[in-house]
């Protein structure tokens, strides 16, 4: 029987599992909730259990694999298959993940840090077409993302490579990030920054516009709100996805002119604006690209979804084959 590929993307909310083909089809998938009670102690028991019982389930054993990769959020050691300061999941301290399951399950074992896990997932079946130079940039909470340069991940000595979000699109007078810096495009471009930049905006609007009413009155407002009034014609929701997909066509083409990919991919929970954002972003992306690279590096929105994790890690276990 051909073997197959174990697939673990593990979040703060849900861990979910797949189990693939080594052409990157999911046969199967399910997930579980994260229990991050105890210093997340219970995590790594949870997922062995969940595993084991799956396997028995479908009747299948160690021989039936290559063997099982895992994307985490936090500081993966690749090498030693550890994870430290995946606050998300009460993983202050360093925890042993690769060596546990491995000696539990009798598979062999590789993670990586999850942005770069998704990277793979849409390089290989999504997007990218598994072509081996593409880039993705994810929007979401923050911006995150990953690089694959004929065709390996970039990581760098520190770990830090693809840090996309921390690209400095507002050097000057631009908003204080997380990281302690200033003007990264996770301040203007995440989930959080788009509705920053609305506030910003609405300061000087004078217009009417519904997203501008609701901040002046103190409601909620979120990145989707914004992008649903922008597509439904409100000039002021308009200017805020411009400004976005500006700083995000700035940073897209400064990567583009570093390293050229077949694709640019941005996925997350922004990219759910598809077309509508995807062609601004191209649009100052074409103003400040290389001309080579205009005409070779296509921007593109991701096509996996939830499932670009599990394919992405299962990927990773490729490499034991």
């Amino acid at each position: 029987m051909t073997k197959k590929l174990l697939g673990i993307d593990l979040g703060g909310t849900t861990i979910k599992f797949g189990i693939l083909t080594t052409e990157g089809e999911v046969q199967e998938k399910w997930a579980i909730e994260t229990n991050i009670l105890e210093e997340g102690k219970h995590i790594v028991p949870d997922i062995v259990e969940s595993l084991k019982h799956r396997l028995d389930l479908y009747g299948l054993t160690a021989e039936d694999f290559i063997g099982i990769g895992m994307g985490s959020p936090g500081a993966v050691d690749r090498e030693k298959k550890t994870v430290t300061g995946a606050f998300n999941l009460n993983w202050a301290k360093t925890q042993e993940v690769g060596s546990i399951i491995e000696k539990e399950l009798s598979i062999p074992f590789a993670i990586d840090n999850d942005a770069n896990v998704a990277a793979l997932g849409e390089a290989w079946t999504g997007a990218g077409g598994n072509n081996p130079d593409v880039i993705l940039v994810t929007l979401g909470t923050g911006v995150g993302g990953g690089i694959i340069a004929d065709g390996n991940l970039i990581h760098g000595v520190a770990g830090a490579g693809g840090e996309i979000g921390h690209i400095n699109v507002q050097p000057l007078d631009g908003f204080e990030c997380t990281c302690g810096n200033r003007g990264c495009l996770e301040t203007v471009a995440s989930a959080t920054g788009v509705v920053r930049v609305a506030r910003q905006l609405a300061e000087e609007y004078e217009g009417d516009s519904l997203i501008k009413k609701a901040i002046d009155n103190g409601e909620t407002v979120t990145s989707k709100d914004v992008f649903v009034a922008a597509q439904a014609g409100d000039v002021f929701a308009d200017s805020i996805v411009e400004n976005v997909a500006f700083y995000l066509g700035l940073a897209v083409a400064n990567l583009g002119n570093t390293l050229n990919p077949d694709s640019l991919v941005l996925g997350g929970g922004v990219s759910a604006a598809g077309e509508f954002l995807r062609s601004r972003v191209e649009k100052y992306f074409l103003q400040f690209a290389f001309p080579a690279v205009k005409t070779s590096t296509k921007i593109k929105i991701a096509e996996l979804g939830n499932d670009a994790g599990i394919i992405g890690a299962a990927s990773l276990a490729r490499q034991f084959a």
